[in-house]
């Protein structure tokens, strides 16, 4: 196997388009490092992308923040002025294993992992996060709920990587919340994952809204019935209800040790009330 750790972007890319065997980019290695370790993925070249200093930052842009790829998610939980933006994507991160974990885990590892249940992509879906994305061709946006295609599959091809994560700028009546249920309290998979992201005019009325849902099919997913049942309400008890239902309906779970089907439908629909009601609250304070 051999190791490189590139200090540009454009090395990184030619680095493993010009490989001929597997290659696998290393951003904080709490997954891959697992996976060679258990034999799963044997790589015949690893590249470390923590020494690209494009990938590492976190900036305000027109309104908007910019988050890079290598971020970790102990970076975004104590950049005060992001939490204070995003704070549901940041209870996303904030789940992602232990503390140590935390500190080397990065953003983009765990959307590139490509798990149903990583818990930062549902929240990131609600946020409308758009991803940019550097290849041998040049680079792409892409929605974040666009790149996964199933458990640890995505939709880069050869020499791709993800370069950052896009948040919008949004009014100030606005906020996002993201839960989970899991067997145990902390460091566990999630049975089901729910973001929910709404904005908010002077009135009170929703404008915008997403919901992201996840460990309940192949990819997180985009809920957009579940979001057409907010706007344009008032976020009341029936908007809420009917949102829910549409969360439950869009879930295509299986069974495993971690829940029934007919128990995760039902958790999906609870978490995304729970998690609306939160948002709209956090919004309403803003």
């Amino acid at each position: 196997m051999r190791y490189e750790a590139p200090e540009s972007l454009d090395a990184a890319v030619a680095l493993l388009n010009e490989e001929s065997g597997t290659a696998r980019v290393l951003a904080g290695g709490t997954d891959l490092i697992v996976q060679m370790r258990a034999q799963m993925v044997e790589p015949d070249l690893v590249v470390d992308i923590k020494k690209i200093d494009e990938l590492r930052s976190i900036s305000q842009v027109d309104g908007g923040w910019h988050v890079g790829a290598a971020v970790t998610g102990a970076e975004m939980n104590e950049h005060a002025a992001f939490k204070a933006a995003w704070p549901g994507v940041c209870e996303g991160t904030d789940l992602i294993g232990s503390t140590q974990i935390q500190s080397r885990a990065t953003i983009g590892g765990n959307l590139c992992n490509a798990s149903p249940a990583a818990d930062s992509v549902p929240a990131m879906i609600a946020a409308g996060v758009v991803l940019t994305i550097a290849g041998p061709g040049g680079s792409r946006e892409l929605p974040v709920e666009e790149l996964n295609v199933s458990p640890g599959k995505t939709t880069l091809e050869k020499g791709e990587i993800v370069v950052s994560f896009a948040f919008p700028a949004r009014g100030a009546v606005a906020s996002d919340a993201y839960l989970r249920l899991t067997p145990r309290t902390e460091m566990d998979i999630a049975v089901v994952g729910v973001g929910v992201s709404l904005e908010l005019d002077g009135d009170g009325t929703c404008t915008s809204a997403r919901v992201g849902l996840g460990a309940v099919a192949v990819k997180a997913l985009l809920v957009e019935e579940a979001a057409k049942a907010l706007i344009g309400t008032k976020v009341d008890e029936a908007a809420v209800g009917a949102m829910a239902a549409a969360t439950s309906a869009a879930a295509k779970p299986i069974d495993d040790k971690r829940g029934t089907k007919e128990y995760r439908i039902k958790i999906a629909g609870v978490l995304a009330k729970r998690a609306a009601g939160i948002a709209l609250e956090r919004a309403r304070q803003n």
